[in-house]
This record gives structure tokens, C-alpha cells and sequence, in this order.
């Protein structure tokens, strides 16, 4: 579950399963920073942002998956959890 003192930000849509680190693709709405923690819409952590890569108008996000069968995400919308105060 989500602890309070945060926002939740809709991510995008899974795009598929990388063959090759077995990372979930993200087709991503918005930008985002490596590390942020994301959710599905049931808000279970799902992993957190390894890569951001892709042009800046539509990037693609990889999250390193922490559940065991990512592959069930794939065509989902993914979330991320930011916190909220001061911005360094």
C-alpha cells in the first residue's frame, strides 16, 4: 500500500516484457526520474524506473519488476508514487 505524503501520476501503458533483462516496458505519458516506485491500479508495488531512454517527446520507461510474473502486466497502465516537499 501507499504510505500518505506523496501523489500518485499515471505512468502509461505497458508495452511488453524486454526478452533480454526481462524489464516491463513503458510507453510513458509524462517525464519521470530513475527510482521512482511504481504501482498497478490496484496500487501494489510493481518495481521501480531503471531507464528512461527514447526521444524526449515520447520516451520509453524500463522498471526493473520486484513481483513474480511480470509478464501478467503487460497492457496495463502503470503508475508512479512521488513525493511530495521540497525539490532538491
Amino acid at each position: 500500500m501507499v504510505s500518505l505524503g506523496g501523489n500518485l501520476k499515471r505512468l502509461g501503458k505497458v508495452q511488453h516484457i524486454s526478452a533480454s533483462t526481462k524489464n516491463v516496458i513503458v510507453r510513458s505519458l509524462d517525464p519521470t526520474r530513475v527510482g521512482a516506485r511504481v504501482f498497478d491500479s490496484e496500487m501494489k508495488k510493481v518495481g521501480v524506473v531503471f531507464d528512461v531512454f527514447g526521444p524526449v517527446s515520447s520516451a520509453y520507461v524500463s522498471i526493473k519488476p520486484q513481483i513474480q510474473k511480470p509478464e501478467k502486466l503487460v497492457k496495463q497502465t502503470l503508475f508512479l508514487f512521488e513525493k511530495s516537499g521540497k525539490k532538491r
